[in-house]
């Protein structure tokens, strides 16, 4: 039995979600946190790094993208970069839509969603 798509598949799938959880966490923590003028007037470049990062928010941000890298690498290793990176990216999108809309409560606008039902159609594309 060829596991080999699975592996591929699954893998685009954990990198996917770790990649939008890491974008929802980032903007939830620099939302937070408002405007670093004054954490830079306070401490430069040193003081706006450590109000950053002393966001438990950011650190997990973090934390996700690094899972969402280390999963390209396996990823890349069961399949063609020519897979991997283009369905990672549109579905990327895709989820960081519906997460948009869901977590941070955006206004996603219908041309998004046209986006990105065209690009579950090219993702579908490139799957064959």
């Amino acid at each position: 039995m060829n596991l080999q798509p699975l592996y591929t598949w699954g893998s685009i799938s954990v990198m996917v979600l770790a990649s939008t959880t890491a974008d929802v966490l980032m903007a939830k923590s620099v939302r937070r946190k408002g405007d670093m003028d004054e954490a830079r007037r306070r401490g430069g470049i040193l003081g706006m790094i450590t109000n950053v990062m002393s966001s438990k928010q950011m650190v997990g941000a973090i934390a996700f993208m690094a899972l969402a890298f280390f999963t390209l690498l396996f990823a890349l290793s069961w399949a063609d970069v020519s897979l991997v990176v283009p369905a990672a990216a549109s579905l990327t999108f895709v989820t960081s839509a519906l997460a948009a809309k869901i977590f941070l409560h955006e206004k996603v606008d219908g041309r998004r969603w046209v986006a990105a039902v065209l690009v579950c159609i090219g993702v579908a594309v490139l799957a064959q």
